[in-house]
Parts: structure tokens; sequence; C-alpha cells
């Protein structure tokens, strides 16, 4: 692959293999531009792999991108059924692995991009700037260092990697690291012998409200049912109201209803204990096992093991000599937070957005994906998908497609993974976007309705 300082024979390099990145260049490859993806991992859909177990409230007809699909079709791939709901797993086998393949050596494995820069420029030289191509230095699996060059830098590497800690102030709690041993920030695969072991006949602190705080309350329900001295105490930083537990039998998606009700289930059975308005600021260490302590000075009775489920966030420390213009709050692109505000929004009611939100000061660098919503939580695949086609054709001059958003969004969704893998009967029934409803809007005219 040439790496010449022509501008337009350098690469658009995409940072991170996931689903969005691999999208990305499926359409860059369909621009007649050249991608170059670098993932830190040693395959396709690195992240996903790690939650393989989970299974999705999208079904496959929102899950594949039609760009990547083009490419696929020559090697006999055929799409799974439309309407079945996939584990991270098949997600990552029956599509993103796949796609990766015929991307070929478009795609390099084990190389962690570390930073990104204007060539010559930090950010504060303003000379000549916009000239300048972007260098990205990458480490390799193996110690290696390397720089390279690209007309233009996608980065679609996600949020999975940096989960929120347990500190009601958005830092971990006094303690927190000292106990990592005995803290998680996934839901736990309980398929897993070992990691069922681990939680069984013990008592396990859950922090967070969202759809993966039920699961894992759902599951360890499921597990105090087969062993004796299992429980699982459901720590909530507010009280407990008439949505706590999500819409259950009104709920427009069945599946997330039934999981939010599984989760109500076991506080009111007594396999879960709520404990609200707790602002957790201390983990302690004891003989008997980790004492959470809130900030209102509350003591709870010794845990064994805590699951923390408080929320993802954007590594941002790579893009530091990058100029970005990020919302203060969210930390998604300044154009695009207003639309995506979690306070507002659901996955369903976000509008459709493209280049034209996406861009930063510094031109030619784009977010995309789940990192371009901060910390936001509503991000749909068809989402990301829209958002690199929007890029994507912005990059080849073609500012007229680019701006020309059109998009298929679900009336409501939870968004992402976070579905009981054992039960796909309830998946089955309807899960996130379980019903679409078409909607080809232009750039800043009225956004669909409907809400979760």
């Amino acid at each position: 692959m040439s790496l010449a300082n022509t501008p337009d024979q350098l690469p658009v390099v995409v940072v991170g293999a996931g689903p969005v990145g691999l999208a990305a260049a499926a359409h860059l490859v369909e621009r007649g531009l050249e991608p170059l993806v670098l993932e830190a991992g040693p395959g396709a859909g690195t992240a996903v792999r790690d939650w393989a177990h989970v299974r999705l409230f999208s079904p496959w007809a929102e899950l594949t991108d039609p760009a990547a699909e083009k490419l696929l079709a020559p090697t006999g791939w055929v799409r799974p059924d439309g309407a079945a709901y996939p584990a991270g797993g098949d997600w990552v086998e029956q599509y993103l692995q796949p796609l990766a393949d015929v991307l070929g050596d478009r795609v390099r494995y084990g190389t962690e991009v570390v930073g990104v820069a204007r060539a010559g420029r930090d950010r504060v030289v303003d000379a000549d700037r916009e000239e300048q191509p972007f260098t990205v230095h990458t480490l390799g699996t193996d110690g290696s260092e390397r720089r390279i060059t690209a007309r233009a830098v996608v980065d679609a590497s996600g949020t999975w990697a940096a989960p929120g800690p347990m500190g009601a102030d958005g830092l971990p709690a006094l303690g927190e690291k000292a106990a990592a041993d005995r803290i998680s920030y996934r839901v736990p695969d309980f398929q897993d012998p070992a990691v069922r072991a681990r939680y069984a006949g013990r008592r396990t602190a859950v922090v967070g409200s969202g759809a993966s705080a039920f699961t894992a309350l759902a599951q360890l329900a499921d597990l105090a049912e087969q062993e004796h001295g299992t429980h699982a105490v459901w720590i909530l930083r507010r009280g407990l109201t008439g949505t706590t537990y999500g819409g259950g039998e009104a709920d427009q998606l069945p599946a997330r209803g039934a999981l939010g009700l599984r989760a109500k289930a076991a506080v009111e059975a007594g396999r879960a204990s709520a404990v609200t308005g707790f602002r957790t600021t201390a983990v302690e260490r004891g003989s008997e096992g980790l004492v959470l302590v809130a900030e209102d000075g509350r003591r709870l009775p010794p845990v064994d093991e805590v699951i923390v489920l408080t929320g993802l966030r954007p590594d941002l420390s790579f893009l530091s000599e990058i100029r970005l213009g990020l919302d203060e709050r969210l930390q998604a692109p300044t154009a695009l937070a207003p639309l995506i505000d979690p306070n507002v929004h659901s996955c369903g009611t976000v509008y459709p957005h493209g280049v034209t939100e996406l861009s930063h000061p510094e031109q030619g660098v784009y977010l995309a994906g789940m990192k371009s919503y901060g910390r936001a939580p509503t991000f749909l695949a068809l989402t990301g998908y829209e958002q690199v086609r929007s890029i994507a054709a912005a990059l080849a001059g073609d500012r007229e497609a680019a701006e020309r958003v059109e998009l298929t969004l679900p009336e409501t969704g939870v968004c992402g993974g976070a579905g009981l893998y054992e039960e796909p009967e309830a998946a089955q029934s309807g899960g996130c976007c379980a019903a679409p409803a078409t909607v080809r809007i232009g750039v800043g005219a009225e956004k669909p309705g409907g809400g979760c």
C-alpha cells in the first residue's frame, strides 16, 4: 500500500475494527478511497467478543451495513435471518470477522493507536496547519513503534475500554482500585463455570440502573434459585420510582420490559435487596468482605463481589494534539450533543445526523460510532453506519450526498447489547428496535417521533 505524500494517495486511517470502523472502511472502498483500519486487538470486533455471551436488543436487519453487504456478497455471504436477535459472539463470527477478512490487508491487528497529530504541528501551531497530513503513532504488541501518514482519521474505537467507576462523583471510590480483584465492570458470563463459581453462594453488590444492571440482577436471581446463599444487593443512586424497572408489560419493547420485570421480581422475592439514594464514596476491605460507604455515612453489610455497571466513557488521550470541539458534559461533538442528550432522547428520538454534526475545528478528523456519543448511552449500530456513510461521502468530495442524511430509525429502542443470552425466546418477542419506522429526513428537519 502506497503511503506517498500526495494527499489523495494517502489512506484514511480508521481506528478500531468494530462494527462502525469496518463499515467506515466499506464505505471508503465504495467511494474509491483507501482505508487503513488499525485494531489494537487480535481480531475484528475485539470489544464485542468481550460480551459475546450477551444477546443484542437489535435484530440482524439493523446490525449490518449496506456497503459492507456489497463487499461480502461476492464471497457467498448471506445475511442471517433479519428478524433474529444475535448474541455478540454471533455478530462477530457471522458478520464482523468475515467483513474484516474481505478487507484483507486494509485491516491491521495488534496495532494500538497512541497518538494522532498534524504532521510537524502540535495543537498550538496555526501556520499551514490545514495543509498538513496527519501522523498516526502506533504501538504494536511486540513493542514496535510506527508512524503512519494519513489524509484523514476516523476514530471508531468505541468506549468499551473505559467503563465508569463506582464513585458517585465520576471518579473511583476510595479503595476501589485496591479491591479490583473483587470488582467487575462487565455483565458476567454466568454460563462459564469459573464465573458461576465466583458468584454462587455469595453476596454481590450491583451498582447501576440501566439494562446491564437489570441483566446482572436477573442472572444473579436465577443463580440464587439454584445455589443457596446467593444474594444480590442493588445499589441505586436515586430512589425507586415507577420507571425504575422500565415500562414492564406496557413497554413497547417486550424484551426490555421483561428484563425490568425480572429485576423487579428478584427484589420482591427477596433474592435481591434494593438500596436507594446510595452514592458510593469508599470501598473498605475487611475480613468478612467489602464494605461500601456512602457520602451520607451509611455503611452496607459486607459483600463478597461488586459488579459496577455505571456506563462507559470515551478515551480521548491519544487525540490530545488534535483540536476537538466537544460538549463539556457528554464529551460528544458540540453540534451532536444536544441531539443525543440522554435526559431528552432515546435512541429512537435522535435526529438523523452525519458529517455536519460530527465535524471538529480540526478538519479531517471525525469521532464515529459509540465514541461520537461520548457518555450518552443512546447509540444504535444503524446510526453509526449512517455516520460513516456521510463521512466517506464528504471525504470523497460529494458534499451533497454527505449532507443528505437518510436513516431508518426504530421508534423506540435500548441501545447496545444487554439481553439475556439464555433466553432467545424473550429476545424474539421484541428487542431493541423491534418495530422499525422508516425515517428519511434531511439535516435539520424535524426529529422522528417515539421514545423509550
